[in-house]
């Protein structure tokens, strides 16, 4: 199925919009997110719906759609609910496969969190989507402060009128996230909305010291602070302890064709999804029987004790301590 152009409807009525967005803030809240009032404002006054006109899910044969210009009003309904319910949406296809979505409501407000944001701060977005993350951080830090780059000029296109429909104005660009937007550094944020193989080095060099970098990697989110040294920057950090599936970032080096072979492995430890996250951190330096009995060794460790270190041209994932004995090579982002 190819791509369709995105275009802000209005149509849904604004009452019912603002009570499904009413109902999602209230759910995020319950599970403990939105603690920052100042997020809780974002994620209450900017109206997704503007942002997901339509969205995609599985049916018979392939992918259903769904949207605000839909004559059934029970199949409108689907897509307003869908749209406030706290789960992603795929937004964009191309040649039936999903090339951009609009991530998990609470897992972005967990990752703008993290980001631990301060009046004052410039924010390079990777991945811009339908523009609804951006949204949020413009509405947090004024327009002028964001900046937001996606390597299709079809999605960045739709994402500007997303962006304008709902009065936020934030620089969105079409190019390659893996390398940054030079000419709009340095930053003291960036956040990637992608899928990453490793951390493209030009994202440190773009930062000022003591920015922070958090991206998606091997089924996890790594929060990386970006230090100055005599050899350039370094950044370094840890995994937060939530799982992440997001799509991959276009432009970076490949991913890895999966994971290893697991025959031979015990099948309660083969889906496991830490052991798998392991495996998914360690491919091709790791051998899975390895992988195993240092998992059960060390505690079968949770996501937050792993970490990842850039630095001179070369980049490693770790477990505990970056110059400890559990290191394996990342390859180089560009």
């Amino acid at each position: 199925m190819g791509a369709h152009r995105q275009s802000p409807s209005p149509s849904a009525p604004d009452a019912e919009a603002d009570a499904a967005r009413d109902a999602l803030v209230r759910e995020i809240v319950a599970r403990g997110g939105l603690t920052d009032p100042a997020w809780r404002a974002a994620f209450a006054e900017v109206p997704r719906h503007l942002f997901v006109p339509f969205f995609y899910v599985h049916g018979i044969g392939g992918y259903e759609r769904l949207g605000a210009e839909d004559a059934d009003p029970g199949r409108r309904s689907r897509w307003l609910h869908g749209v406030y319910a706290d789960g992603a949406l795929a937004t964009w296809l191309k040649d039936g496969e999903l090339v951009s979505s609009s991530s998990q409501p609470s897992l972005m407000a967990l990752m703008l969190d993290a980001l631990d944001v301060r009046d004052g701060h410039t924010v390079l977005e990777i991945g811009t989507g339908p523009g609804y993350n951006a949204a949020l951080l413009a509405h947090r830090l004024g327009a002028p402060a964001v900046t937001s780059v996606d390597l299709d000029p079809e999605i960045t296109e739709s994402a500007r009128g997303h962006l304008a429909a709902a009065g936020y104005h934030p620089t969105v660009i079409t190019g390659d996230g893996a390398l940054g937007c030079p000419e709009r550094a340095p930053y003291d944020r960036i956040i990637a909305t992608c899928t990453l193989p490793s951390v493209p080095r030009s994202w440190p060099e773009q930062c000022r010291p003591g920015a922070l970098i958090l991206a998606p990697l091997a089924t996890g989110l790594v929060l990386l602070e970006v230090r100055a040294t005599a050899h350039g920057p370094r950044a370094e950090g840890h995994f937060l302890h939530t799982p992440a599936y997001f799509v991959p970032l276009r432009g970076a080096l490949p991913l890895s064709d999966g994971l290893p072979h697991l025959g031979g492995l015990p099948r309660r430890v083969a889906g496991d999804d830490l052991f798998r996250f392991l495996l998914t951190l360690t491919a091709g330096t790791l051998d899975p029987h390895e992988a195993l009995s240092l998992w059960e060794r060390e505690g079968r460790p949770q996501r937050e004790r792993y970490g990842i270190t850039v630095g001179q041209g070369r980049q490693w994932a770790w477990l505990d301590d970056p110059q400890g004995p559990y290191t394996w090579p990342l390859a180089s982002g560009r």
